[in-house]
């Protein structure tokens, strides 16, 4: 099902998930849409890899103390 990726965004949650909000559709690696993301129009994305309901955030990054880049590194030219 198409969607207006314009009203999609994604935030970074500093030491935690990317919070994505809008009209999304999650496909896991093989293209299959994963239904738990289906219809909902706020979701946290696990990013330090420990959750236990992957691909969502379980809030494990607090337990396990997960420290995350402050921003995106630059390429050096």
């Amino acid at each position: 099902m198409p969607r207006n990726m314009s009203d999609v965004t994604i935030s970074i949650r500093p030491g935690g998930p990317y919070l994505v909000r809008g009209p999304i559709q999650l496909l896991d690696a093989e293209g299959n849409e994963i239904p738990d993301a289906s219809g909902k129009q706020n979701i946290a994305l696990c990013r330090c890899g420990a959750s236990t309901n992957k691909p969502f955030c379980d809030g494990t990054h607090s337990a396990i103390g997960f420290q995350a880049a402050e921003r995106a590194v630059e390429e050096q030219g």
